[in-house]
């Protein structure tokens, strides 16, 4: 008789079937083995409540000091999901307990719900500038990915922590190849310290020319008399710039690809019988910007789900399948439905760990979509949604391009 680990499935770093690697997840879970790109073998939570009690569960850390086949020499230094797995306990997704409790106390000043909502007027004045220069090719095939899904939260992100808008295209470039599950070994290396070269290059100038931005905030915070180092702002801004503008970008793409499939669902926010604050929050449970994220590290033995993670063995959470899962969201949860009453999801996670972003992100799609539909009612996809082509990711939920044409 084969267990689970005996068998695992294979992650496809080019994403060919995402749909059915969703559903092959499901039904092996709640735990199920995964084998990621590169060989790397991994467990995977795969429904609601199992995400609900191991993201709560403190024998599960985020130090990959922990991670028994790495320090066994088994995990190539080249292998391209390393970028993601934090070193050392020095960021949101590194640390646990105190340590965690202490940054994420200092971060979340940042994502306050009063502070997001003063940034409403400022993300709709984005949205119009992106949307007016639209405006010229708006009959002619444009890639709104790049034209404003990526802009938008680019711009929002970019400003709060006082990212030159030069610097942006280079920053999604660096960032395409860091959550690439295929990038080469080389290619691995030169991502990791462009972006540390980037960050430490932005707090010296801060340092030197401080600014009314949250990157000068982060280095002049202080918490009951302790203040971050400098390592520990660089590996803040890694993760709180990424996942700023990343999340967001596949959320608001996500979202229209969503209602463009769905004339039905579109129709109802257009008469009013559906909310926005609805269609954003089933599109993060139908199609969650992030598919899988890697990893947390088991302590000690966990008995969980039929199987036990043994200590040392890392941790999955796949966003992608716990969505679908039925015993949490009904026999339908394969439908995209924005009245649906069953829809509360945790594909920002759960937990202490939850992400501090979400209302932010949340806050722009809630602005920016209603907008985009109301200028441009008529837009279609300019190629058959079967066609669209994926990011070659097993961590985010992207698209390499969403070509549409705005007014045809």
């Amino acid at each position: 008789m084969t267990s689970p680990a005996d068998t695992p499935i294979v992650l496809d770093p080019y994403v060919s079937d995402l749909e059915g690697e969703r559903g092959r997840l499901r039904a092996a879970g709640p735990i199920a083995r995964v084998e990621l790109p590169g060989g790397v073998r991994t467990w995977s939570i795969t429904h609601h409540r199992a995400a609900r009690d191991l993201l709560t569960d403190a024998r599960l850390s985020k130090n990959m000091a922990h991670w028994a086949a790495y320090h066994r020499g088994e995990i190539s230094p080249t292998w391209p999901l390393l970028s993601v797995i934090p070193p050392t306990p020095t960021s949101l997704l590194g640390a646990d307990g105190a340590d965690h409790r202490r940054l994420r106390a200092l971060v979340a000043q940042a994502f306050t719900p009063r502070r997001v909502e003063l940034l409403r007027p400022r993300v709709r004045q984005i949205t119009d500038e992106l949307l007016d220069a639209l405006e010229e090719r708006a009959d002619q095939v444009q890639d709104l990915k790049s034209e404003f899904s990526f802009k938008l939260p680019m711009r929002v992100i970019g400003e709060l922590f006082g990212v030159a808008g030069a610097a942006h295209g280079r920053l999604r470039a660096l960032y395409d190849k860091f959550f690439s599950s295929v990038t080469a070994p080389e290619d691995f290396v030169a991502t990791r310290e462009a972006l540390v070269r980037f960050y430490t290059d932005l707090i010296a100038e801060k340092k030197a020319d401080p600014g009314d931005d949250l990157t000068t905030a982060l280095l002049q915070a202080d918490e009951n008399g302790d203040s971050l180092t400098d390592e520990e702002v660089l590996g803040t801004l890694q993760v709180v710039v990424a996942a700023g503008h990343e999340t967001t970008v596949n959320l608001l793409t996500n979202t229209v690809r969503a209602l463009l499939a769905h004339p039905d669902q579109l129709e109802l926010l257009r008469s009013g019988r559906a909310t926005w604050e609805a269609a954003v929050e089933e599109s993060l449970r139908w199609d969650p910007p992030t598919t899988n994220f890697i990893f947390r590290f088991a302590t000690e033995d966990i008995e969980y789900g039929g199987v036990t993670i043994a200590k040392g063995d890392p941790v999955m959470v796949s966003y992608g399948a716990i969505g679908r899962d039925p015993a949490q969201h009904g026999e339908n949860s394969d439908a995209f439905d924005i009245t649906r009453s069953d829809g509360r999801h945790i594909s920002f996670g759960y937990g202490p760990h939850v992400c501090p972003g979400a209302p932010l992100a949340r806050l722009e799609a809630q602005v920016a979509l209603p907008v985009l539909v109301e200028r441009f009612p008529d837009m279609r996809l300019a190629v058959a949604d079967s066609d669209l082509v994926a990011n070659p990711s097993v961590i985010v939920n992207s698209l390499k391009e969403f070509p549409v044409v705005l007014r045809p």
